[in-house]
């Protein structure tokens, strides 16, 4: 079946040739169709030149970013398309060890656009897949995804989740349920990171389940923590409660201010076997501006304060204050481990900002690492907007 054609502006074309993976609407001249008609939403389409040279095929949108492009060549998108997708971002987490790994049996698997598909996230949960469509194309493609996973794991595949209801609530009036689309086995509710060990709940959890992109982040608390009284704030299932216990803090206080965290939270203090933790549920500025324990780490990891550049200043007074109150009240000589997952707020941006409530607290202060998200979550580097999570690691004197 011929697809529709989308020919570009002149000019506009740069963008697709430097390999960017997403066309705006006002990059678009005019629509090319047998049929006369428009193309829908999750629509695939062709995209061509001024001068109707091809340039890729990707899924058309009615929206800002017009068409995310799949494929930079003439070729089928079917099912072979989609399984050797799966299978190039499978080697990929196999060569980084993630595939076969006993202490470790979470991680992501297709991370959108840095894995070549906008709008599809696979996470792989000890067994378990689970599939977050974020355009409407991708969800079509759902069938083929699924069996792509089944032929690239076999029988290490136990059950693929379709998790995509929330993330296409804006882009469809019609219901998209979360559903199990794909079941040889029971899936298994507990999964190991660095040998610690998780509860999962893909169903009702923030995301697909858990938070991944801290996993290396987690690791590097955990040489801070030992011998040290730490603060996880927005904390949510308490993964850096646990490897800092785990790596012998005297004590962990946990912060957040959903009810259903906090209990998920301290399901995985006890699974995990630790103590001295306490956990509290409040919100973080509420919880800074009352305490008056001297903690020597202080964790500020909070969610996207900007979702839009529209949100940007706002996220960037928030960025602001929350650190300001940390940097404030930190001890003398201790860590502070800050992070923004707003990718409207660039890295220099996020380092510029940190600077600021450092000149507001009048503290030495020594920039020690700079985080950023794990090689699973990989940036295409024609997509430098796919580097979301930063981080910065701060002595503070």
């Amino acid at each position: 079946m011929k697809l529709k054609t989308i020919v570009l502006n002149k000019g506009k074309e740069k963008s697709v040739e430097r390999k960017h993976p997403w066309l705006f609407s006002g990059a678009i001249n005019r629509i090319i169709s047998d049929t006369g008609e428009a193309p829908f939403s999750g629509e695939l389409v062709e995209v061509v030149d001024f001068k109707n040279n091809f340039l890729a095929t990707g899924h058309f949108s009615e929206a800002t970013i017009a068409i995310r492009i799949l494929s930079f060549q003439q070729e089928e998108i079917d099912q072979n398309f989609w399984t050797n997708k799966v299978q190039m971002a499978f080697n990929v987490r196999e060569s980084l060890g993630l595939t076969k790994n006993p202490s470790t049996n979470m991680y992501r698997l297709m991370h959108a656009e840095g894995d070549g598909v906008p709008g599809l996230i696979i996470d792989f949960y000890n067994g378990t897949a689970i599939i977050q469509a974020h355009s409407i194309g991708v969800y079509n493609a759902i069938d083929e995804i699924s069996t792509a996973l089944q032929k690239v794991y076999g029988k290490q595949l136990i059950a693929i989740y379709n998790k995509s209801a929330e993330s296409l609530a804006k882009q469809t009036s019609e219901t998209v349920p979360n559903e199990y689309i794909y079941e040889n086995a029971k899936p298994n509710l507990v999964g190991s990171e660095y040998n610690n060990q998780f509860n999962l709940d893909w169903i009702n959890g923030q995301k697909t389940g858990f938070f991944l992109d801290q996993r290396e982040n987690r690791k590097l608390i955990a040489e801070y923590s030992k011998g040290k009284k730490v603060l996880n704030t927005f904390c949510y299932s308490g993964g850096f409660s646990v490897y800092a216990l785990k790596a012998g803090a005297t004590a962990v206080h946990s912060v957040d201010s959903s009810q259903k965290a906090i209990d998920l939270l301290d399901k995985n203090i006890l699974l995990n076997g630790l103590k001295k933790h306490q956990s509290f549920t409040a919100d973080t500025l509420d919880y800074l501006k009352e305490n008056t324990i001297d903690y020597d780490v202080i964790i500020l990891d909070p969610p996207a304060y900007a979702k839009s550049q529209k949100a940007k200043h706002n996220a960037i007074q928030g960025y602001k204050r929350l650190n300001l109150m940390a940097l404030k009240q930190i001890k003398s000589g201790g860590i502070l481990f800050t992070f923004s997952c707003s990718q409207a707020v660039n890295r220099k941006l996020f380092y510029d900002t940190i600077v600021a409530s450092a000149i507001e607290a009048g503290r030495t202060i020594r920039v020690l690492n700079h985080l950023s998200q794990p090689a699973d979550h990989p940036v295409n580097i024609y997509h430098p907007e796919g580097e979301y999570l930063k981080g910065l690691v701060l002595h503070v004197e």
